[in-house]
């Protein structure tokens, strides 16, 4: 009998250390923990990714990798799916075939490169022009917020009846962890109260409007320092004013960091779901944040979100978080917001999804 094929190259290269690669890992071990039964597709050209015991892996591999990789992958994919025949095929990322001879599930992320445009983006619009041609074609489009789903109407066309809701999960990690503040202090030398930012210093998130938000909590009188954890990225700027530049840490680390913040800054311009503002609720960090895209379904009124590009509202709101008992309830919020979103809940909406579309099997 056939399967679901889920395409899970994102757990390999640098995508496994990203938000896609975070999707992939949470959807794929919920899906089997739920009992479902599936394959997935991987890149035999890279290692084998860790996925959960019993999946079979089906290797496939591609010249391209960069902005050719799309144009191949509508052609190659079709190959794949008419030898594997699967009863449905789930792109995890903008990874779609041209024709496919089953089904066709595809999770959207963001279309950020079209929603947020400017030339910055530029490349990422070229990289990913067969995709977003070939999205009006898929079976089905699970949108991870409100705000992407509502971005695939207006700029793809999609029939709305196609485009379904899921929200990602928290990973299990990111939950307050005890001892947090002297493994932080023991590793970075850090011995006062500090902001955080997690993610690329990308133009959309906005690092101009990060250091005044930095500048603007300490013109309150609050003595903080600003840490800023993920790989920079190529659009980051040359000068972060002082900040401490951490590059990549893993999860326990992020973890800690986050759980011994006083608060996670994030004055992103555009999100497709924000799971920065998620982990750091997850773990009892009070959350500022620009008003826009997605970030009010996702923070609610767990954290304290202001006009977007305000970066000097948004450092104050930040410094107010230092303070009680608006730390204590912007923490409680932000943890019991946290909660809603899970893996469990993920994977049962997805399968629901898989079942809609295949008529009750798969």
């Amino acid at each position: 009998m056939s399967k679901p094929l889920l395409d899970a190259r994102s757990l390999q290269g640098p995508s496994a250390r990203r938000g896609i690669g975070r999707y992939a890992r949470g959807l794929l071990r919920a899906l089997a923990e739920a009992g479902l039964d599936y394959d997935v597709l991987i890149d035999g050209g890279l290692p084998d990714p860790e996925v959960p015991t019993g999946v079979k892996l089906y290797a496939t591999r591609r010249r391209y990798r960069g902005r050719l990789a799309g144009y191949e992958d509508s052609v190659a994919l079709v190959a794949d799916l008419r030898k594997i025949r699967p009863s449905l095929y789930h792109a995890l990322h903008l990874t779609l075939p041209g024709r496919s001879p089953c089904p066709v599930v595809v999770t959207v992320h963001d279309l950020i490169p079209w929603a947020f445009g400017g030339w910055r983006m530029a490349g990422e619009r070229l990289r990913f022009r067969t995709a977003r041609r070939l999205l009006p074609r898929a079976d089905l489009l699970l949108a991870v917020s409100q705000a992407t789903a509502a971005d695939i109407r207006r700029l793809v066309g999609a029939q709305a009846e196609r485009v379904r809701v899921v929200y990602e999960g928290l990973d299990p990690a990111f939950r307050p962890r005890d001892g947090a503040p002297g493994r932080v202090g023991q590793r970075w030398g850090i011995s006062k109260p500090y902001l955080v930012f997690v993610g690329a210093l990308d133009v959309r998130k906005d690092p101009p409007g990060l250091l005044r938000a930095w500048a603007a909590a300490r013109a309150t009188g609050a003595d903080l320092d600003l840490l800023v954890a993920g790989d920079s990225g190529r659009q980051a700027p040359a000068d972060m004013g002082g900040a401490r530049m951490l590059g990549y840490v893993d999860d326990e680390a992020l973890a800690d960091l986050l759980s011994a913040a006083a608060c996670l800054v994030f004055p992103s311009l555009y999100e497709g779901f924000g799971l920065p503002a998620l982990e750091a609720m997850g773990c009892g960090c009070p959350v500022a944040a620009y008003r826009n895209s997605s970030l009010p379904e996702i923070v609610g009124d767990a954290g304290t979100l202001v006009a977007n590009r305000d970066a000097e509202a948004l450092g104050r709101a930040a410094a107010a978080l230092l303070t009680e008992p608006q730390r204590s309830q912007a923490r409680n919020s932000g943890l019991s917001r946290a909660r809603s979103f899970s893996w469990e809940k993920a994977a049962r909406e997805t399968i629901a999804a898989y079942r809609d579309l295949t008529g009750g099997s798969g």
